[in-house]
């Protein structure tokens, strides 16, 4: 049987970041550390290469490069912003190696 106290905070947990602007787990600013990408507000948890640490960046904009959505959660390039598509090779291969770079395209061009 867990305590009363324990109890209440698992019921409040999931409460508890909608209530503040910011948080020190979610809503995430722009250069603050992070583990998976819901942490941050932009969306983005990026980690420049294998030894640095993970932080927040904004999505990538028009013309840059960009990664796919996946479900690691950390990108070595930020997603496109929204209304835009990652024109990238979406291959098996490149998703398990994170190596499936693009550029940031409108579709409507």
């Amino acid at each position: 049987v867990l305590p009363a106290c324990l109890l209440a905070l698992l019921l409040l947990a999931p409460a508890l970041p909608a209530q503040q602007e910011r948080g020190l787990i979610f809503n995430l600013d722009t250069g603050e550390l992070c583990l998976q990408s819901a942490q941050c507000k932009s969306g983005c948890c990026h980690q420049g290469d294998g030894i640095s640490l993970a932080r927040c960046a904004p999505k990538a904009a028009e013309s840059q490069e960009c990664s796919p959505k996946h479900i690691y959660g950390v990108y070595h390039k930020c997603p496109c912003e929204s209304g835009l598509t990652c024109d990238a090779d979406k291959t098996i291969v490149g998703s398990i190696t994170n190596t499936n770079f693009g550029i940031c395209r409108d579709p409507r061009d």
